[in-house]
């Protein structure tokens, strides 16, 4: 596997690691505070970035769906927190993924990543590698807001 490649995979390693210390004894009643009124709150950004990974996984070859996908959708407007999955929900969704993305990761042959990128998401070199590093980045973009909300939250630094 190219070292390119590694690189990206273990991006979303460590961002399994932040996310998991982020989250880790944060209150119910936290999970949907937000910094202002057009902010996202800690569930919104978790379902997002599962919801993304599964869209790895889909681009991997690997089934993945869920029933409240679109509650995490880019644009997605707020609804009611208690449309929401549970954060019990959630938290298992989160290790859920991480595993399965984990999985496929350390699987993948470098003719998976060679194909065409797919239609929609971007691709940094217009094959599917190009388009699973984006998600790697879009994955390190959210890492760093759930971790400022832990420190907005005031449960501290996730990390330093």
């Amino acid at each position: 596997m190219e070292t390119d490649f590694k690189n990206t995979s273990g991006m979303f390693r460590f961002n399994t690691d932040i996310i998991g210390k982020a989250i880790d004894g944060v209150r119910t009643e936290d999970w949907f505070r937000a910094p202002g009124d057009d902010s996202n709150h800690l569930m919104w950004l978790l379902g997002h970035v599962v919801v993304h990974r599964g869209q790895v996984l889909k681009i991997l070859g690997v089934d993945w769906n869920s029933s409240w996908a679109s509650l995490f959708a880019p644009g997605s407007q707020r609804v009611d927190d208690a449309d929401y999955p549970t954060v019990d929900e959630m938290r298992a969704a989160w290790d859920e993924i991480s595993q399965q993305l984990k999985a496929a990761l350390g699987e993948i042959s470098p003719d998976v990543l060679t194909r065409p990128a797919p239609q929609g998401p971007p691709s940094f070199d217009k094959q599917v590698s190009g388009t699973v590093a984006f998600y790697a980045f879009h994955d390190t973009y959210h890492t760093g807001q759930v971790s400022f909300l832990r420190k907005w939250l005031g449960y501290g630094q996730t990390i330093g």
